[in-house]
């Protein structure tokens, strides 16, 4: 009997707003904008707090929209060199399980542990945890047999939590998910397939693959 898979998606959660709210503890708690050109109108956000976030400030925005929703805003510019760094520490930890791990982008990683004997659940605990307690960030993590499963359950609980979908709850958990929730399925994709009555990723998921394939190629 073929094992089944297991993996792991480990999304940083606000990485940047939270790497720089680590470096300064001042800026902890608060609505905090990691902005490029922030001197001038047309910067954009970045990244944003959680509590900015709440504010309705969302990355894109540009600064001065960004200030508008939340009056009390602290824009900081971006620290590259410190995001990469905290990245690389990220994955020395996610090394520790397994040699399978796929980034994505600087603040998100797939892990494969299907070799490991252990509970998966009690692996993403103690990634959750060492993230935590070594640099000072938090993550959430889902945990399923798939990679686009993983990742749809790192989204579902943030931030600090982990996520899992199994083959006994994936229909009740995921198929309600609106389509766009799902990697790769943008805002053209997204009207392609409203087009066509399919709104959520169950309806999706039940309509023929051969159709979807002449639809979007």
């Amino acid at each position: 009997m073929t094992q089944q898979r297991v993996i792991l998606h480990s999304d940083m959660n606000s990485f940047y707003a939270s790497v720089e709210m680590m470096l300064d503890p001042s800026l902890k708690g608060k609505a905090v904008a990691v902005c490029g050109a922030t001197e001038e109108r047309h910067g954009i956000v970045l990244a944003k707090s959680e509590l900015a976030k709440k504010y309705g400030v969302k990355t894109g925005m540009v600064n001065w929209e960004a200030k508008q929703r939340c009056p009390g805003l602290i824009l900081v510019p971006p620290q590259y060199d410190q995001y990469l760094k905290y990245s690389k520490l990220a994955h020395q930890i996610y090394y520790r399980y397994t040699d399978l791990v796929e980034p994505f982008g600087m603040d998100e990683c797939w892990l494969d542990i299907t070799a490991s004997a252990r509970e998966p659940m009690e692996i993403a605990e103690e990634i959750r945890q060492a993230v935590e307690d070594e640099l000072g960030l938090t993550v959430s993590i889902g945990v399923s047999f798939n990679k686009i499963f993983a990742k749809l359950g790192s989204d579902m609980k943030k931030p600090n939590a982990i996520t899992e979908i199994n083959r006994e709850n994936f229909k009740e958990k995921v198929w309600p998910l609106e389509a766009c929730e799902m990697i790769y399925c943008g805002r053209a994709t997204t009207a392609k397939l409203a087009k066509y009555g399919i709104h959520t990723i169950g309806q999706l998921a039940e309509t023929d693959p051969m159709f979807l394939k002449r639809l979007l190629g």
